[in-house]
């Protein structure tokens, strides 16, 4: 029993520690390399520059502005250069190494022109950031390993994410409690709005009329299928099929980095992005409308809102089910390494059944989910350590169940089908439900990262192996072997 018990706390808690939590706030940084002498310029731009590139890469992935400070800050250091000014705001990054009082600073800025979902890049650079640290590689060597981590393509191809984003709307219907018509419809909506919106994308189309569209699409197959459902002998819910296409079109924004800005001390960059998100979800409620206004013209009416949800506590294993395929499709469709997949998994189960079991209880579904995400922090965070997996996509992938997709389609219809106070309350419940599940993502990072390895009892400490303490972690090396003796 105590070795089970050891072997499982090294496991959640052992030596191994991601990236950023390493990085404590105030800490002095000992730099491993001679420092560069203040009058070579050139020295100074290479390392300011090697920075604000690794910064750029971790702001497009949708890291907070305090975490990507940090991780400036730590690699500078790491090359000598401690007294710097870091602004890390929505879309720029400036980095500045004051000389002393006669010669000029050395500045670096840096913009990231648009955000992607590519959380293989997110974790190349976490880990290009420990070989800075454990290796104190050249910074012509970082550069050139930037240069790959920027060019490289994406690990999967297009048609393989765009099922992923099938699976997750999949996976979402499930937790609905949907039947199989609602599942597959969801599955095969999601993929033409997503290839349509890949279209949209490359032709320059604004993010909120891709939105808009995705919106408008999500609804016309479930209405569809409604007004024909006695000829098909079909009985289904259509606000499921709805609320999945969503989730699915509110799971790429960056809810949790707005926040967590906001109360991390960047209020300027958390009011942009939370702009940002606002935006696209104005995009999402249009195209939804516009849709609803449509299929009445062509007398298809919708099931009214009632006052309360019409989905009870579902099946606590279809519940775990739905939450561990919406976070685990979620996490490949955003070109997330294999080793990161089944951490998605779990934190999507963990959520989900979190949730499925305060579900019971009268907390309610603003402070269920709030919790919720606050165990996906502190587990993600904590799970990150032993996996290797930045921290981000644990949080970001295990909250996907969590969002307030239905919660948002009930509302809109609510107020556009002249019940202006049940839908406002919706959209008002659907707003809370986001911002507390983004503000208890942050608190259980937060936690995570506070929390140290644990003083045990002597008899459940192990003893160190000589030698082990140098073992460089998240790198695999090549040993050589010792030569052979000739006889």
């Amino acid at each position: 029993m105590k070795t089970a018990f050891r072997q499982g706390l090294d496991k959640l808690v052992g030596e191994a520690t991601a990236t950023i939590d390493t990085i404590e706030p105030g800490s002095i940084v000992t730099a491993p390399r001679k420092p560069i002498p203040l009058d070579d310029e050139a020295a100074i731009t290479e390392v300011l520059d090697l920075a604000a590139r690794i910064g750029a890469v971790l702001l497009d992935s949708g890291t907070g502005a305090i975490d990507t400070r940090s991780q400036i800050e730590f690699v500078a250091g790491i090359y000598g250069l401690d007294d710097i000014e870091i602004d890390v705001t929505y879309n720029t990054i400036l980095v500045s190494a004051r000389r002393g009082p006669t010669l000029p600073p050395v500045t670096t800025v840096r913009t990231v022109h648009y955000r992607s979902l590519d959380f293989t890049r997110l974790a190349h650079a976490d880990r290009l950031v420990r070989r800075i640290r454990q290796l104190a590689i050249t910074p012509g060597t970082a550069h050139r390993i930037v240069d790959g981590i920027t060019s490289s393509p994406h690990p999967y191809p297009y048609w393989m994410a765009n099922l992923a984003w099938g699976a997750m709307a999949l996976g979402i219907a499930i937790l609905l409690g949907g039947t199989t018509i609602v599942g597959t419809t969801a599955f095969l909506t999601t993929i033409v709005i997503v290839a349509l919106n890949r279209r949209l994308a490359r032709i320059g189309t604004p993010i909120f009329f891709q939105q808009m569209v995705g919106g408008f699409i999500a609804v016309l197959p479930a209405a569809g299928l409604y007004h024909w459902r006695e000829a098909l002998h079909l009985t289904f819910a259509p606000s499921q099929i709805i609320a999945a296409g969503i989730v699915v079109l509110l799971s790429g924004l960056s809810l949790v980095g707005s926040v967590q800005d906001a109360i991390t001390g960047a209020p300027i960059t958390g009011t942009a992005r939370f702009s940002e998100v606002v935006l696209m979800t104005g995009g999402i409620l249009a195209g939804v409308g516009l849709a609803i206004r449509l299929i009445e013209t062509v007398d298809i009416n919708l099931p009214g809102l009632t006052t309360s949800s019409p989905f009870g506590p579902s099946d606590p294993v279809s519940s775990l089910l739905g939450g561990a395929i919406a976070a685990g499709a979620f996490a490949a469709a955003s070109y997330a390494e294999r080793r990161a997949i089944p951490v998605a998994l779990g934190a999507g189960m963990l959520a989900s059944g979190v949730v499925s079991g305060l579900s019971f209880t009268a907390v309610g579904p603003i402070v269920a989910s709030a919790i919720a995400a606050v165990v996906v922090g502190l587990i993600g965070g904590l799970a990150a350590r032993r996996a290797l997996v930045p921290p981000l996509v644990v949080a970001v992938a295990g909250i996907t169940p969590l969002l307030p997709g239905l919660a948002m389609y009930r509302g809109l219809f609510g107020v556009m089908s002249e019940q202006t106070l049940p839908g406002l309350r919706e959209l008002a419940t659907a707003l809370t439900i986001g911002c507390s599940i983004a503000a208890g993502v942050t608190l259980g990072e937060f936690i995570a990262r506070t929390i140290k390895r644990p003083h045990l009892p002597p008899g459940l400490i192990r003893p160190r192996i000589p030698g082990r303490e140098n073992r460089l972690e998240g790198l695999t090396l090549t040993r050589r072997k010792p030569p052979r003796s000739k006889t």
